[in-house]
């Protein structure tokens, strides 16, 4: 029961194990999703899958999987679907208006009646037509076509608004980890690396103390107060500005600004290119106000976090070499610079905005990748929860 379904969720890259397929088999048996499919989606998804970033993989599959004619069929055989589930299913869809055309087609049962049995007859695609399910022409079932009274099989988009049932309907794409990130989706990532502390005067209340402490004291309210909770880590974040990585000045907003809510104690610093002596805070006066790298290094101790946010994407010169920098005369190479400050804090990672696939071994970015360990990872929802899995260990 539900083995092909299961499969085909595990095609879609959705990790789901046996365990939790049998206890959709136990939650299906159980009725707790009878007589509506979006009952069941939504069932099938609480059971499946554990993380929201893979809802739209499982939307997917659950789409692929009942929009084809072959899979809907071997479904409706297998799961034994009573045609007293599909009727509810369009009678909910449908309003009075559109029952009232629906007697132009003979009533109800007489459409799914023969919903079926050309279910049963067609073994093939069909395009235009009057009769047969699918799509561009007038029969009542299939997509982009017309038919006031029909059933609409998965189009993406309704083209009438008269259609009995749509397939699909995907909401969650923008969860996707291989999709572009947004604010939101930065912040799910960033409270991976979390370390909470109560600092500061005692200004909230503990309710759990207070119970505890009024049950002691006979009944006589103790409240009891204890400072605010806050997340302790903390980050020294170092963007690299302008040239080659201003096509990714918006996503670089969005981390700054998804960063600067979830960690309370974070300093941030811009460089160009590779890291040298010097960094600023502010890139309208990066000529005028600029802080020492040494002075960094000796101020912030080495319970700080590092997130480097560039594409070091650059001539090889500029890590390697002596006057390297396309800015100014450096003294010692930037390489030497990375070096140390990977030897000063352990927990230091480099965030790539750049596709993974682009990167190579070589040139400036291998440089950077063997300096920093190997712990260089790409922009994306995934890539952000791989770092911040490497900075909380």
């Amino acid at each position: 029961m539900l083995i092909d379904f299961f499969e085909t969720v595990r095609k879609a890259k959705v990790p789901c194990s046996v365990r939790e397929y049998l206890d959709l088999v136990e939650a299906v048996q159980a009725h707790l999703a009878f007589a509506d499919l979006d009952e069941f989606y939504a069932l099938a998804r609480l059971c499946l899958v554990k993380d929201e970033k893979h809802y739209d993989k499982f939307d997917k599959a659950f789409s692929a999987y009942f929009k084809g004619l072959d899979d809907l069929t071997t479904f409706m055989d297998e799961a034994n679907i009573p045609q007293d589930w599909m009727r509810k299913e369009f009678e909910r869809m449908m309003s009075e208006e559109d029952m009232a055309k629906l007697e132009g087609a003979g009533s109800l049962d007489k459409l799914l009646d023969e919903f079926k049995k050309r279910l049963e007859e067609q073994h093939k695609r069909h395009q235009g037509g009057n009769k047969m399910i699918g799509t561009g022409g007038t029969s009542a079932f299939g997509a982009n076509g017309y038919n006031p009274e029909g059933i609409r099989i998965e189009q993406g988009r309704s083209r009438h608004k008269k259609a009995v049932k749509v397939w699909e309907k995907r909401q969650y794409r923008d969860l996707d980890d291989s999709i572009e990130l947004g604010i939101r989706n930065v912040k799910v990532a960033l409270r991976r690396l979390r370390k909470f502390a109560r600092q500061g005067s005692a200004d909230e209340l503990d309710l759990s103390d207070t119970i505890r402490s009024t049950a002691r004291n006979a009944g006589y309210l103790d409240i009891k107060m204890v400072p605010e909770r806050h997340n302790a880590v903390k980050i020294l974040l170092f963007f690299d500005i302008g040239g080659s990585m201003d096509p990714h000045v918006r996503v670089c907003e969005e981390l700054f600004s998804a960063a600067r809510t979830e960690f309370k104690h974070m300093e941030t610093f811009y460089f160009h290119n590779c890291l040298y002596e010097t960094v600023w805070k502010n890139n309208i006066r990066r000529m005028n106000e600029q802080t020492s790298t040494w002075d960094i290094l000796r101020k912030y101790g080495n319970d700080y976090k590092v997130i480097f946010v560039g594409d070091a994407m650059m001539a090889p010169y500029e890590v390697t070499h002596v006057g390297g920098s396309v800015e100014h005369w450096n003294e010692e190479p930037g390489a030497v610079w990375m070096q140390r400050m990977v030897e000063q804090y352990p927990k230091l990672v480099w965030l790539n905005p750049a596709p993974r696939s682009h990167w190579g071994q070589g040139g400036s970015l291998g440089a950077i990748r063997q300096i920093v360990n190997e712990h260089m990872y790409p922009l994306t929802l995934s890539g952000l929860e791989e770092a911040m899995r490497e900075l909380s260990k």
